[in-house]
């Protein structure tokens, strides 16, 4: 799995950090600044406004703006320059042309009085923000271990492949999600899978669980790749039940390369097609489609697997639906196959790596947030590449 630091690049995060090291969403540059935005508005109203009236009232309001962006020592920081500016624009002669008396005047006083308790108030509500925050990151952090547990970092090399991942969460600031991937090195050759569980949140989150548990078991087992989705839809028949959801199915791609054949063996469960880079062309592998995992019982039929050939030089891509789904500000869809082409098309064979790295940076080029969780798993034949 590539570092998740891109991830949130790509989702424009930029957040304050806990002492794991994960971080949640900050607030907008320009909110920061509000306050003093404020400050300069009351000082223009002053110097334009022909008649004399009590304009440092209007910083009665600076504390509750800060409270929204700044620590509770900032809000009263800012809360003692809000007091004294009002008693500057209210009773200096050489700033505003008034009296020094007028400083003291009732309305004057209970200006003051109000920006003080407004300010104790804000000190209170950027202290209970910034609990709020941190709860949130410790929530997040959990969440994102139990995310980072389930879906391993993909080694460079699994068996007689190499392999590369990437997962990007469509909640923002978290790796929270419903999307997964796997791959494991096994006597019947190197299986993998691409998955996305209907739903979102922690629901979502078991799902993924379960499904990778029962593949990381099956895969081992004796039988071909026909009895390891057999035996994932059991398991998810028996989440459903328990649930219980009636409607509780994952789309997904489990495939089986076979070294010695030069040949890939896929069985598509209503999932994304897999493609394949060979020789500067990008081709859709298309086969018999089946019901997705979980809705099994609703065939009359059992699902097909088809083969195609995969040799040295070739990479085949296997992605959720949250990529081909970006979208640009035009509402337009990222042009996967359009956009491989025109990055590998008649050029040396790329590695997994080099395919990943490509999409970790273009999407974010095509679409600045997602709306949907995104997973990519590449992996290429290792050819006569050393142990």
């Amino acid at each position: 799995m590539r570092s998740s630091g891109h991830g949130h690049a790509a989702q424009r995060l930029s957040g304050l950090v806990d002492n794991d090291g994960f971080e949640a969403p900050r607030v907008p540059a320009w909110m920061r600044w509000l306050p003093a935005l404020y400050v300069l508005a009351v000082l223009l109203v002053e110097f334009v406004t022909p008649t004399q009236w009590a304009v440092s009232s209007l910083l009665i309001a600076v504390p509750v703006l800060a409270a929204f962006t700044h620590g509770p020592v900032g809000v009263a920081g800012v809360t003692v320059f809000a007091v004294g500016l009002e008693g500057v624009l209210a009773g200096t002669p050489c700033c505003t042309g008034h009296n020094p008396h007028q400083l003291w005047g009732n309305h004057y006083v209970a200006t003051y009085i109000s920006t003080i308790v407004v300010g104790i108030m804000g000190v209170a509500l950027a202290w209970y923000r910034q609990r709020q925050q941190r709860h949130l990151v410790r929530v997040n952090s959990v969440a994102e271990a139990l995310m980072r547990t389930l879906l391993r970092p993909v080694p460079h090399r699994v068996g007689k492949v190499l392999a590369a991942g990437l997962y990007r969460s469509g909640e923002v600031g978290t790796m929270v999600g419903g999307d997964l991937y796997d791959i494991r090195a096994t006597q019947a050759g190197e299986r993998a899978i691409i998955g996305d569980v209907r739903g979102k949140g922690l629901q979502a989150v078991r799902t993924v669980a379960d499904i990778l548990g029962s593949f990381r078991e099956a895969v081992y087992d004796p039988g071909d790749l026909l009895a390891v989705a057999s035996r994932m839809e059991r398991r998810l028949a028996r989440e459903a039940a328990e649930i219980p959801d009636d409607e509780l199915f994952v789309t997904a791609a489990l495939i089986e390369y076979d070294a010695r054949a030069h040949r890939v063996t896929i069985i598509n469960h209503g999932h994304i097609e897999p493609v394949l880079i060979s020789a500067g062309e990008v081709i859709p592998l298309t086969g018999p489609p089946a019901l997705p995992l979980g809705l099994g019982g609703l065939a009359a039929d059992s699902p097909v697997s088809y083969t195609h050939r995969f040799a040295h030089g070739d990479v085949l891509l296997l992605c959720t639906d949250g990529l081909i789904e970006a979208r640009d500000q035009t509402g337009a869809f990222y042009p996967l196959l359009e956009r491989l082409g025109q990055r590998f098309g008649g050029r040396p064979a790329p590695g997994p790596a080099d395919v990943i790295d490509f999409l970790n940076v273009d999407l974010p080029r095509h679409t600045r947030i997602l709306h949907d969780d995104v997973a990519i798993l590449a992996i290429a034949p290792c050819g006569q590449e050393p142990a």
